[in-house]
This record gives structure tokens, sequence and C-alpha cells, in this order.
């Protein structure tokens, strides 16, 4: 990157000069650490250089960062990648303590609140940014809609019409009808939010084993067998081969659109998550989550101001618009919604309305979330897994994650979250 090999620059010249040259001053160099894909990079590349340019105090430059590195000034990180963090004995530092050391306000109330969710302490005050937050929903491809018979202006609303139409799909020669990214995510946690239903008890322990849980495993592994549902792994994979355009219906990030409505060899339709239909008040709400912007502990008081300056270029309503453009995230205050809403054409704000609408319902927001404690996740994973190749029945799957995922449990790293509703 251009602004890299400036850095490095500097930085050579500076470690050649003469140990009696008087400090060099310049801005405060500011690293951003992510694991975001080269796509969106590229996209947000722009953004970060903007900043750069408007002011001659703060440099900020993005770091890809490596499994198991140490944090930067800056992190944008899942909660799943901040546990990690914190089980390295890593120190962040909150927000808000960060913006008051700067003499900067920080109102997170003007956050939206699904945003702000598990983020916040008692008093509302904000541990993190939500910069990169999405939610699940479906998206479907139009051509294999319409090959087989099906309107792609009426995309399934319910788990009973997706099989009816995976099936139409199947009969016209799709080789993949149905595929899902993120299987825990969106079929365990999401699936259980959309559908009333709760993956954890009164007490904290795992439960997320009950009545529709199972129906809709099973649902998915009748899927499996008949050939609907197509399994390609516990991340994004399914998202490329959706992109190819290998398969028709696909369960994922709501951020994705901003990518697929750029693929001029795929024409895709969005629509909500599929909900089960004979669930008594379903569909409630699904869940926002995703990566925040993190800020370590110790910085020295002008790595402090130059964080402080770049969270507030982030709130600012016009970086959160191109923000939603370049990686598909929601905004995160009302205001920006407004603001994208009235600058981007309705095909692109496709994706974010669907997503929105999801959000707003008025089911509860769960304290506990299975994607977010990665050694359960696994688990959960496994055992679906096991569902999908014949190995046991949906029943036996979920009772067996639960009791393993609440043996292995620990607390999450406190963090003494608010709901946001």
């Amino acid at each position: 990157m251009y602004l890299s090999r400036i850095f490095m620059t500097v930085s050579a010249l500076a470690l050649a000069a003469p140990a009696f040259a008087a400090p060099a001053t310049g801005p405060v160099q500011i690293e951003l650490s992510h694991q975001l894909d080269e796509e969106r990079v590229e996209r947000i590349e722009p953004m970060i250089e903007r900043f750069n340019a408007q002011q001659n105090d703060v440099r900020v430059t993005l770091a890809r960062r490596v499994e198991g590195a140490a944090p930067k000034q800056i992190n944008l990180a899942t909660r799943e990648e901040y546990t990690r963090f914190m089980e390295q004995k890593t120190k962040f530092k909150p927000l808000f303590e960060i913006m008051r050391a700067a003499k900067q306000s920080l109102d997170a109330s003007k956050l939206s609140p699904e945003l702000r969710y598990g983020l916040a302490d008692a008093k509302g005050q904000l541990f993190a940014l939500p910069v990169a937050f999405s939610t699940p929903v479906l998206f479907i491809n139009k051509e294999a809609f319409r090959k087989a018979g099906l309107n792609p202006d009426l995309p399934p609303k319910n788990w009973a019409d997706a099989q009816e139409a995976a099936g139409k799909l199947a009969d016209s020669g799709s080789r993949c009808p149905f595929t899902t990214s993120w299987p825990a995510w969106v079929h365990v946690d999401n699936l259980s939010a959309w559908n009333g239903a709760e993956v954890s008890d009164a007490k904290g322990k795992l439960a997320f084993n009950g009545l529709i849980q199972i129906k809709h495993v099973a649902m998915l592994a009748t899927w499996h067998k008949s050939k609907y549902f197509s399994y390609f792994g516990r991340r994004d994979e399914a998202d490329r081969r959706f992109a190819s355009g290998e398969c028709a219906m696909l369960t994922s990030s709501s951020s994705l659109y901003a990518n697929l409505s750029e693929n001029k060899a795929l024409e895709v339709g969005v629509s909500a998550l599929p909900y089960h239909a004979d669930v008594r008040g379903a569909p409630q709400n699904t869940l926002a989550d995703g990566g925040a912007l993190w800020i370590a502990g110790g910085l020295k008081a002008e790595e402090t101001k130059g964080v402080a300056k770049f969270i507030n270029y982030v709130l600012g309503p016009e970086v959160q618009v191109e923000m939603t453009v370049a990686g598909g995230f929601l905004p995160m205050t009302p205001v920006a919604r407004a603001a994208a809403g009235s600058k981007l054409l309705k095909a692109d704000m496709a994706g974010l309305q669907v997503a929105y609408a999801q959000l707003q319902g008025k089911g509860s927001q769960p304290a506990l979330r299975v994607a977010q404690i990665e050694p359960v996740r696994i688990i959960v994973e496994e055992e679906l897994e096991s569902v999908w190749a014949n190995k046991k029945p949906a029943k036996e799957a979920l009772d067996t994650a639960v009791q393993r995922g609440n043996a292995v449990m620990a607390p999450l790293p406190v963090i003494k979250g608010k709901g946001g509703k």
C-alpha cells in the first residue's frame, strides 16, 4: 500500500539518523489491526487516506492481523476475537475512557440500540465502537429462480416456502438449491431469536436444544439427504459458492450484499431470514453482531488523542455512509442511516433495509450468544456436522452440544453490558 511504503521510508530514515540528532517531529502513528478481506480493505483504504490528508497530527495505517499477534492501538475485532485476546491477558481500555482522557465527547445514546447491545455498561457508556455490524438474511439467485419457474420477486418468507422452492430448484437441475455460511450464528443464535426461542436458561446454562431448534436442525438434515442443502464449512465458504452461481439460496451476513450487488454475472435478490410460520409469535427479531473497534491499553497521551480524533472521524455521518457502501455494514446512528437512505440508490439500500426491518422486532436480546463463545461454537458446529453426515439425529446432536458446551463454557470476559432496547 502506498501509505505503508511512505511509513517504511520515514522509519528507515529515522533509524539511519545520528544518535545525537534531535527527535524527529511528525504525526502520531496509529495502526488499525483487522482481518478484513482484500476487497473490503481496498474500499476502506480511501477513507483512511482522506482522514490522514485532512490533518497533520495523526496518521492511521491498516495492518492485517496475524493469528496470535499482539493488538495494535486500534483493533477491529469480533467478540469471539476479543475473547481470544483476553485469554492472552491482553489489556484494552474502554472507549469512553479513551474519549474522556482526550477530552472528546462520546454520546453512546446516539448509536442505534441494537448495535450497542453488549458493548455498553450499566450507564450506557461504550466499551468499543460497533463499526462493522450486520445480521443474517436470505440471498437468492434470481436467474435460478426463473429457471425453476419461481417468481424471483417473491422469495420464500418462511422455511416451508423455502423447502418448496428448494424442491423446484432441484427439479430444474440445481445441484445446490440452498447453502449457508456461519451455521452457529445463523441457525442457532439467530434462528432462536427470530422464532422466540432461548439459547440459555435463567441461570445462564446453555439450552438451545428446545423443540424449535430440534425441529429446524431436523428439517435441514432432511434437506441435506435430499440434496436440497449443501454444506461447505463453518465460516464464509458458502458465500463464494453462491457468488459463483453454484447455489440458488444462501443464508449469510447482510453485509455480503455490498459485494454481491457488484457481481455483474449474478442477479441477486435479498429478503428476510425465513422463519417457522407454525411458531406462535414468529418472526420476532434477529441479532446484530460483527466487528467493533477495541482500543489497546497503555497508550501514550498523544496516541490517546490520535485515537479519539479518528473515532470522531468515523462517527461522522458521511463516513458511516461510505462504510455502508464499502463494507455493507449497518450505519451506527439513525442520522447516518437517514443520510444513507437519501444518498444511495434504492437498489443499493435493499440489503440494508431488510436488515433494519429484522432488527426492529420486539423480541429479547439474549445475554449469551453461542457464536461469540469460541469453544462452544466449535462444539455446536461439530455436532451439526454429525447431523449432516447422518451420524446423529437432530435431538441427540443438540442435546450433546448443550451438555458438552456447558461442561467447557467459561464466563465471557467481564463486560457488564446493558440491553439495547
